[in-house]
């Protein structure tokens, strides 16, 4: 009996208690019948059926505790893999156990058993959260108003919400993070991030200030290496975002795009990318200011690595249903239903929205990575951009927009999904 379909104790003994109702009133050919019908429904000895049925099938407390199903060598390995995928919870981490060892064990991180992958494959969620709670983590983890001309772009564009179990890939968040410290004096980092929500797929850009040019250098990056089109942006009401350059930019490079933004006083329209500031922006990058030409090359350098880790090593969750339950005659409280843990990529594979070609180039891409290394390369990275100077005096805007168009860590015959203009 597989896993998806075997009983669990309270529903073999609501199935027994059932049974034994029948039982106790049939005679001695219906009794083997039924004998022979729990033996095949529940997989328990006859002799033990037999003597549940003359008594009543109450749980009683174990008297002897089970031995472990799985040895220090599933330990070791789910320690490597979960250090590998920065400790994330057991929901998403336990789909990914086994390509994931075999992944490091291709780039000579792990040496595993065929036994022990195939005990990973094939254990719950319940036991890796009991051994991720044995195991030690004590690493980090890397966890106004505009002026007439924008409030024209404000009115043609509706205000609405992306829903969140929207079935096609490209409907993307957008928001920018500031990275001003206790003061917002002069040009500082800023970090364009963008999120979609059907596959969660994150891109990520340091733009130094928030010019029409740094705006449009920082977009130009994201849409030259997004595996799948986009077909709706959706801000929030930031001047930065709703301004006649940028609309006008959008509007000749990408054909069909629908706008839209959030709804004035409701926070939680662009829900999905203000997540991610915070798990993908802020646990990196703090809150301290970052305003000089060498934050704006080496905070790129970090979300190019970030952009390999999360999109492609990463699974996320995805809300699936949403139900109201009542409980003890309380208050009704939401209860959301999620499905099983994949990576962007692998959700954007799904979901059929990279061409082939395109799909078979970022899966070679993924196949070169050792997932392990490049968590330490991260890591390194953030104590660099810890460790630079505070600009001493403005920046060359122009200078910083020249970093962004830098060549892109993408396969050298990979086409992207956008051709753009000079």
């Amino acid at each position: 009996m597989t896993a998806e379909v075997k009983m669990t104790l309270n529903e073999r003994r609501k199935y027994l208690l059932r049974m034994r109702l029948r039982y106790v009133q049939a005679d001695r050919g219906e009794r083997s019948r039924l004998l022979d019908e729990m033996m095949q429904v529940t997989e328990l000895h006859r002799k033990s059926l037999i003597r549940l049925m003359h008594t009543e099938p109450v749980r009683r407390p174990r008297q002897r505790q089970r031995g472990r199903t799985y040895g220090p060598e599933v330990d070791d390995v789910i320690r490597v893999v979960a250090e590998s995928l920065d400790y994330i919870c057991a929901e998403r981490l336990t789909p990914g156990l086994e390509p994931t060892a075999r992944l490091l064990m291709a780039h000579g991180e792990l040496v595993v058993a065929e036994t022990v992958l195939a005990q990973l494959s094939q254990i719950s969620v319940s036991t890796v959260k009991r051994i991720l709670k044995r195991l030690r983590q004590d690493e980090r983890r890397l966890p106004r108003r505009g002026p007439e001309r924008a409030l024209q772009v404000l009115q043609q564009i509706p205000a609405q919400r992306i829903p969140w179990d929207i079935g096609e890939a490209g409907h993307c968040e957008v928001d920018l993070v500031h990275h001003g410290g206790a003061s917002t004096a002069g040009d500082y980092l800023h970090t364009l991030q963008l999120v979609d929500v059907a596959t969660g797929w994150s891109e990520r850009v340091a733009v130094l200030g928030r010019s029409a040019l740094m705006m449009e250098a920082g977009f130009r990056r994201i849409l030259g290496r997004l595996p799948f089109p986009l077909l709706e942006l959706h801000p929030d009401n930031g001047s930065e975002f709703l301004n006649q350059q940028l609309w006008r930019f959008f509007k000749n490079q990408v054909a069909g795009l629908h706008f839209s933004r959030s709804r004035p006083w409701q926070k939680n329209d662009n829900r999905f990318v203000e997540q991610k500031n915070h798990s993908l922006v802020r646990a990196y990058l703090g809150f301290g200011r970052l305003d000089s030409r060498a934050h704006v090359a080496q905070v790129n350098h970090l979300y190019d690595l970030m952009w390999l880790y999360y999109n492609f090593f990463q699974p996320v969750l995805h809300i699936v249903a949403k139900t109201r339950v009542t409980v003890d005659g309380h208050r009704p409280h939401l209860v959301r239903h999620y499905d099983r843990a994949q990576t962007p990529f692998e959700r954007a594979c799904a979901l059929q929205c990279i061409p082939a070609e395109r799909q078979a180039r970022l899966a070679d891409l993924r196949q070169q990575i050792n997932p392990r290394r490049l968590r330490r390369e991260i890591y390194q990275l953030i104590d660099d951009i810890g460790a630079l100077p505070l600009a001493d005096g403005p920046v060359d805007v122009r200078a910083a927009v020249e970093l962004l168009a830098r060549p892109l860590p993408l396969p050298a015959d990979y086409q992207p999904a956008f051709q753009l203009a000079a």
